[in-house]
């Protein structure tokens, strides 16, 4: 049994962005942009980088989807695109989520050790097949 938990937000944060950009498959379309290489956890959350999904066509290359916030612990995605499929995917993989009240609505959800890193993957891949 593993005793050791990887709880640092930034090191979270690396995983599910090296997950998202190495997923060939069911995410190859999906990207990180606007990546701080600089930024600090704060318990705020600060804003460390946006996943993008190729969309093709010729008005926009890019939507984003979701936002990914450090905290000292854990990690923090808001996702900006098919908030509904975000949730119902997130309570399945047994994840903390809740609503954001903001217009338009979001959907947050909690990477909290790098273990979930895997469990949000599904969430991803509902948004992207949702936002469409």
């Amino acid at each position: 049994m593993v005793a050791d938990r990887t709880t640092d937000g930034v090191r979270i944060a690396q995983l599910l962005a090296s997950e998202l950009v190495g997923d060939h498959d069911s995410l190859a379309e999906v990207g990180v942009s606007d990546a701080d290489p600089d930024v600090e956890p704060t318990t705020q959350g600060a804003l460390a980088y946006r996943v993008r999904v190729d969309v093709g066509d010729a008005s926009s290359s890019e939507r984003p989807i979701a936002e990914v916030s450090l905290h000292p612990d854990r990690v923090r995605v808001e996702f900006v695109a098919a908030p509904d499929a975000a949730a119902s995917a997130a309570e399945d993989a047994g994840l903390r989520v809740r609503p954001k009240a903001v217009s338009p609505p979001r959907t947050v959800v909690f990477v909290e050790d790098g273990a979930q890193v895997k469990r949000v993957l599904p969430v991803f891949r509902a948004v992207v097949r949702n936002s469409a």
